[in-house]
């Protein structure tokens, strides 16, 4: 456990607790209120996750006097029962830079029993990559389907006929299936039976959802949140109040979405222009393209597609610091761990997916996707080459997010180069408000160097002032 807890803190460390998996509390001054939403989160979190009390991000993840640890882990034990259902843990004694931790494992819910909600006031939480959320009870029903294979790409499109299907696309999607399946799939001579075959259509031709969604003419006349909204962070030469750059809705079958997109990105990302060791010069994106395009075909094709998610689209959002690609749906078949290291395919749309490794881009005839599982390794490899961080996985159950950053930038932290002085105040602090004249006493240090401490503090927004005007003033550290 000691070497496990050593490795987290140390990523903690390095990363600034990016991390949705983990969460650190100093709980100084006892369990934090914050534990509720937290531990709920962590439950419906797929794998569950971990807490660490004792530590106080603030300050660089430094340990922190833990008052009574034998209260600390009974509190939390208590706390657990207070959940529908309960959560279950795993809590243990460790140690971070020779003082002591608890550190709690957060099993995760019996998904037939998802979502595990505090119990007083039937809230339940999720995990977000950065922070945790209320489930909306819109987003609550994703939990609520059985868990078998979902089947909604199958089924008919009411009102839709063969000739909302795109012409362009479904010629390129019947030429590569009898050129690459000539013996299987592409047999078939008869085009309508083809189509009925590989689920483009339902014996009487109406096109199945993953049809219309791969080869329609404009598939958002059923589903009209089925698009890519792609918006840019302002930049500062922007005029004042400008809230997005490049923000636009991307619609069509996926083929075009997919090209559309490109040309988005190329409009968007900043380009730098790099010397290559052979004298040659070219234009380098913030992110690789082909990185790019993967993630966004993987958000398309693997999308929840069931009623609770209609109303939500793929997501792009461009900061100047990241890029963030989400869509609704988890991973289906495997977990986060597992992306990019093992050869293991899983789909959620089994029907889509099957499809679209025949369709093409109408302009260059590219594929879309190629389902070998090859697709997180060529995002790794493309960052790897352009000198960028690794790709940030998140899987929130209901919702999938993937985090690209331009480069690994220290972490600055509201606590950082604290002198002795601050950090002795602002530790005295843990146990609850107090006064200058408190601190003296406890401290042996003198009011004006308590008063230049607290000033600093406040500034930084970790301790904030009660009182004064001729009130009684006292000091506290904000809440956690």
């Amino acid at each position: 456990m000691s070497q496990h807890v050593h490795e987290l803190v140390a990523r903690l460390r390095t990363t600034g607790g990016d991390y949705d998996d983990v969460e650190v509390k100093s709980a100084a001054g006892g369990l934090p209120q914050s534990l509720a939403s937290t531990l709920s989160a962590l439950a419906n979190h797929p794998g569950g996750g971990t807490i660490i009390l004792g530590l106080d991000e603030a300050t660089g993840f430094r340990p922190v006097q833990l008052s009574d640890p034998q209260a600390l882990k009974q509190g939390l034990a208590h706390k657990a029962r207070s959940f529908s259902p309960p959560v279950q843990l795993t809590i243990s004694d460790a140690e971070v830079d020779g003082a002591p931790v608890i550190v709690a494992r957060v099993h995760e819910c019996d998904p037939s029993a998802k979502p595990c909600r505090i119990t007083a006031s039937g809230t339940a939480y999720m995990r977000g990559y950065d922070g945790d959320f209320p489930l909306s009870d819109l987003e609550e029903q994703a939990f609520l389907p059985a868990r078998k294979p979902p089947l909604f790409d199958r089924q008919p499109v009411t009102g839709a006929t063969r000739e909302d299907l795109d012409g362009d696309l479904v010629t390129a999607f019947l030429r590569s299936v009898r050129e690459r399946d000539p013996h299987g799939l592409g047999r078939f001579l008869d085009d309508a039976e083809l189509l009925r075959r590989a689920g483009v259509t339902l014996p009487d031709s109406t096109p199945t959802v993953a049809g219309l969604l791969a080869l329609g003419v404009h598939p958002q006349e059923w589903f009209p949140r089925f698009v890519i909204q792609a918006s840019a962070e302002p930049l500062p030469t922007d005029p004042v109040g400008s809230r997005a750059r490049n923000q636009t809705t991307i619609t069509g079958a996926i083929p075009r979405m997919l090209e559309e997109v490109l040309r988005w990105a190329r409009r968007t990302f900043d380009i730098s222009v790099v010397s290559a060791p052979d004298g040659t010069v070219r234009d380098q994106p913030a992110y690789p393209y082909i990185a790019f395009r993967e993630i966004i075909a993987n958000a398309l094709i693997h999308r929840d597609l069931d009623h609770w998610s209609a109303g939500m689209a793929v997501e792009v959002r461009l900061r100047r610091d990241r890029l963030i690609v989400s869509n609704p749906g988890g991973l289906y078949g495997i977990t986060v761990d597992r992306l990019g290291r093992d050869a293991v395919t899983s789909a959620r749309n089994a029907r889509l997916v099957a499809i679209c490794q025949h369709a093409r881009a109408p302009e260059t005839g590219a594929r879309v996707i190629e389902a070998l599982a090859t697709g997180i390794p060529i995002v790794a490899n493309a960052l790897a080459e352009a000198e960028l961080p690794p790709a940030h996985y998140i899987d929130a159950a209901i919702r999938f997010t993937v985090v690209l950053r331009r480069q690994a930038v220290p972490v600055i932290r509201p606590g950082d180069d604290l002198n002795e002085t601050e950090l002795r105040v602002y530790d005295a602090l843990a146990a609850g408000p107090r006064s200058v004249a408190d601190l003296k006493q406890e401290l042996n240090l003198s009011a004006p160097n308590i008063r230049k401490a607290l000033r600093e503090l406040r500034s930084r927004g970790l301790v904030e002032q009660l009182g004064g005007q001729g009130r009684s003033t006292t000091y506290r550290r904000l809440s956690e």
